[in-house]
């Protein structure tokens, strides 16, 4: 079940396949369906780039717009393809159910394949569930627990470095922290020297998914993501041969490890791939959550005081997981912090044979995204969804459960976050160990702007004023 790295002459071949894909999806044509289903009416928007400036420069609030334009289900041009958005709920429980197999991961692969090859996000069905088995020896509620008594030491250390001061870009310090955890957890080691070549790396081959220039041009974004990934591949596969002999305790040597009762194992490549995949995933997607959560924690000091007031009450206690879980107030805000600001907020499937969606007739070949962060936004399913009310997750209320698909941080179906309980216990962990240190405020009058390139991230850095308790 493995494959070998691609080489760089196979990753211009794919640069000039995906030149022909999109020559051939310029020529498909949605606006004739089989008796009974629906066209899916669309437009391809400005000549060349497409809906994909406005997409990148917008965000959630260009998805919004063409929600109520257009339904949810339409067709736009984008990043130099056809692309079906799948939006609303109702839609997205249709992709990502996927009860007839219709919907692959593929459509991951023109976005991202070439900088996270063979991650667990990017494989289907079988090989998928042969893969997630494997993996989920390495987050079992043993492994969890071991993991999370570490975090909190790496967080503890971290945050007695921060400095009281008007200011201070929380995002970035965030962002090293996150990473510090990772590679502690993940690895068992620190990155040391390697530090600011291996967080460029990650950067980079994070934003060359959204490039509007899909070629490996020298100073662009692409070929900035494939220098990336290639730092990343020799960097874990010169660490394999000592994790492979070592009894460590981390996730890399879990998956080393890992063996299923079947006897199913990893290959060398499969460990590498998962491994830039996950150390990704483990630590952008943490950095944003906190990130938001810090920000409206600043924003509503109130309920800064009640997430304080009950961590103080832990007292000194090393954080374990049923400690994590009896935080009330941090459950509440978190959750509500991942909807207004959802951590991944969109997905992308292709059709791997003909289908329908809410009644339209998708053909095979067809990619389709969703936008979980629209989802978290429509007053449809939630009261006034752009304000800070963590009591809407409260059990008089429970305003997530208004619709499966409504509330959607960790994403769903079968591709569901394999990692979520790890991100929720290490964003809680910091969560409580910043509110026993310190206290921040954020002005009344400042409003962050993410930055929806990528994964949301905010502009500006965040800055907070921080003091000392």
């Amino acid at each position: 079940m493995s494959t070998e790295l691609q080489a760089p002459f196979e990753l211009e071949k794919n640069a000039f396949d995906r030149w022909l894909l999109a020559k051939e999806w310029r020529r498909r044509d949605l606006s004739t369906p089989p008796p009974g289903l629906k066209p899916v009416r669309g437009d391809a928007g400005f000549p060349l780039v497409g809906h994909g400036v406005e997409m990148l420069r917008l965000g959630l609030n260009y998805g919004m717009k063409r929600y109520r334009s257009h339904g949810p289900v339409s067709w736009l041009s984008a990043f130099g393809i056809k692309m079906v958005s799948a939006s609303g709920p109702d839609a997205t429980q249709e992709v990502l159910a996927n009860r007839d197999k219709a919907f692959s991961q593929k459509g991951w692969e023109y976005f991202i394949g070439p900088f996270f090859h063979r991650g667990l996000m990017l494989l289907d069905f079988d090989e998928h569930m042969y893969h997630r088995r494997i993996m989920q020896l390495a987050f079992t509620a043993e492994r969890l627990s071991g993991y999370m008594a570490q975090v909190g030491d790496v967080v503890r250390d971290s945050v007695t470095s921060w400095g009281a001061r008007d200011g201070f870009p929380v995002y970035p310090a965030l962002k090293q922290l996150t990473l510090d955890v990772a590679t502690k957890i993940f690895m068992a080691s620190s990155l040391g020297g390697d530090s600011t070549k291996l967080t460029r790396a990650f950067v980079d081959t994070v934003r060359a998914g959204t490039s509007l220039l899909r070629v490996p041009v020298p100073g662009g974004r692409w070929a900035a993501g494939l220098s990336g990934r290639k730092v990343l591949e020799d960097y874990f596969r010169a660490s394999l041969p000592a994790k492979r002999a070592s009894d460590s305790d981390d996730l890399f040597a879990a998956l080393c490890h890992a063996r299923t009762d079947d006897g199913e194992t990893f290959s060398d490549d499969d460990v590498v791939n998962h491994m830039i995949f996950l150390m990704m995933a483990a630590h952008d997607t943490s950095t944003i959550a906190t990130s938001a959560l810090v920000y409206y924690l600043g924003k509503n000091p109130e309920w800064q005081d009640k997430v304080r007031a009950e961590s103080l009450a832990l007292g000194d206690e090393p954080l374990s997981v049923p400690l994590l879980n009896s935080l009330p107030s941090l459950d509440l805000v978190l959750k509500e912090s991942m909807r207004l600001v959802a951590p991944v907020p969109w997905m992308v499937r292709k059709t791997v044979k003909d289908t329908e969606l809410l009644g339209h007739h998708l053909p095979k070949g067809v990619y389709v995204t969703t936008l979980a962060w629209l989802n978290h936004m429509l007053p449809e399913y939630w009261t006034e969804p752009h304000e800070f009310d963590p009591l809407r997750f409260s059990e008089e209320r429970r305003e997530d459960k208004s619709h499966r698909f409504a509330y959607m941080p960790f994403g769903g179906g079968v591709h569901k976050c394999i990692g979520m309980h790890f991100g929720t216990y290490e964003v809680k962990t910091i969560a409580h160990e910043l509110v026993r240190r310190f206290e921040w405020t954020i002005p009344s009058d400042y409003h962050v702007q993410w930055d929806p390139t990528a994964l949301p991230m905010p502009k500006d850095g965040l800055p907070i004023s921080i003091r000392r308790r």
